[in-house]
């Protein structure tokens, strides 16, 4: 069985119970699973000399639409408001095809990989034009990502008072036919999975009641994780308020979705009760502080969270609503939005990264991942600490999250090397790039 020994770093991160740091520390990948972890660690396999970096578990990214790649600073969505933005970009939406979903699926993916992401879910609800749930899966097979994609799905249109044109919502018997259809298909509910499945209805005022019920029925019938939006801002609290007569948490608790089993992104507008209701119920948050921001949606009481004892990760959510898909950099807006709404000491660099490796493995479900201890999965970030980001630095796990770099040197997932000396090593990325830009110059024109 083929070994792989990461060594003398400065400081291997472990993110284990004890959340123990290992000063010249050392990583032995054995057959895609952390063997050891240590110091003076030796092999009989391949050497990746780590001197002067900090190794981490590899980031792990709890909300993602990865087709929006393709529609980056868009004229007309720039400034608006969450509400609005979506009215905006559902017209260029609907022009996509499978072509758009692979291409831009396989640019937000590298992209993550870049940033030092080893596991990422997503969330596309909508199917234009003959695209599938696959096109994304086979985008991530390619670039070689641990990947949650979820069978996301909208059916209330405009003419029925919904948001999205009538164009691209579906029929709700064939949503959840094709829900069913994809878990089987491709969930691999084994520990160390590189494909698991979940069941994703947009939001609340994009489908019906029964929709949101029958999904949930259907995930608990395949074994499967649940997420949606929800809570995100001032106008999704008016909505639930003047259509359903309650706040977002009790919809969801209405309808079953609350439980180990869910994680809802955003959830900027919790109050109290729903964060001890999350709380209790062990409910999972997708936190995304860039999309926040972009949006003007507002900070996400994190710290309240954290505290109340929720579970949370973070999400780079859309690129046509952050407009980046850099987890590292996620990772450190989170760590200051907090200090903005709460004072300097409300989040610590250590604890922004926990949320960025541990916190969303444990959203997703994935206790195998998000922490470097032997049996765990051998998904792997070695960053370089010698370049001019951290120059003069005096704590490099510290410097990681305030000063950088938010680049990888290297990235192991399942023990296989993604990232290499900063470049992909899995595609041909400026290949992807030009067809990137050519697919979003013909939407343009």
């Amino acid at each position: 069985m083929s070994e792989i020994l990461i060594r003398n770093a400065e400081t291997v991160v472990t993110m284990d119970a004890a959340r123990a740091e290992i000063a010249r520390g050392d990583v032995l990948i054995r057959g895609g699973i952390v063997a050891a972890v240590g110091q003076g660690l030796t092999t009989t396999g391949a050497v990746i000399e780590a001197r002067g970096c900090v190794v981490t578990p590899g980031l792990v990214n709890t909300h993602h639409h990865l087709y929006q790649t393709l529609t980056r600073a868009v004229p007309g969505g720039q400034d608006a408001l969450l509400f609005g933005w979506l009215k905006t970009l559902y017209p260029i939406w609907a022009r996509f095809g499978p072509d758009e979903m692979r291409v831009s699926a396989l640019t937000g993916l590298a992209e993550l990989a870049l940033s030092g992401c080893t596991l990422t879910s997503d969330h596309l609800y909508l199917y234009p034009n003959g695209a599938r749930l696959e096109d994304t899966i086979d985008a991530a097979r390619e670039i070689g990502l641990r990947f949650h994609p979820t069978r996301g799905a909208m059916s209330i249109g405009e003419s029925a008072g919904g948001l999205p044109p009538d164009s691209l919502v579906e029929d709700e018997a064939a949503i959840l036919k094709d829900m069913a259809r994809v878990v089987d298909a491709f969930h691999d509910p084994a520990e160390g999975a590189m494909v698991r499945v979940g069941l994703a209805p947009c939001s609340p005022f994009s489908v019906s009641r029964d929709l949101m019920r029958e999904a949930a029925l259907l995930a608990r019938d395949k074994g499967v994780m649940l997420h949606t939006h929800l809570a995100e801002n001032d106008e999704d609290i008016a909505y639930s308020l003047s259509q359903f007569g309650c706040r977002p948490g009790q919809y969801a608790e209405d309808l079953g979705w609350t439980g180990d089993d869910v994680w809802h992104a955003h959830c900027v507008k919790l109050d109290a009760g729903e964060i001890g209701l999350f709380a209790r119920t062990r409910t999972g948050v997708a936190h995304c502080p860039c999309s926040n921001c972009r949006l003007g949606s507002g900070i996400a009481p994190v710290r309240a969270m954290r505290d109340a004892g929720v579970k949370v990760g973070l999400g780079v959510d859309g690129s046509a609503s952050n407009d980046a898909g850099n987890l590292a950099a996620e990772a450190r807006q989170a760590m200051l939005l907090q200090r903005v709404a709460n004072g300097a000491d409300a989040m610590s660099a250590r604890e922004a990264l926990e949320i960025a490796t541990r916190g969303g493995a444990e959203v997703l479900g994935r206790t195998d991942c998000g922490r470097l201890e032997p049996g765990k999965r051998a998904d792997i970030a070695i960053w370089d600490m010698s370049g001019i980001e951290a120059a003069g630095a005096w704590d490099p796990v510290g410097a990681l999250m305030l000063c950088g770099p938010n680049r990888v040197r290297d990235l192991f997932v399942e023990g296989r090397q993604v990232v290499r000396d900063g470049q992909l090593a899995t595609i041909d990325l400026p290949h992807v790039i030009e067809t990137q830009n050519r697919l979003a110059r013909r939407l343009m024109a």
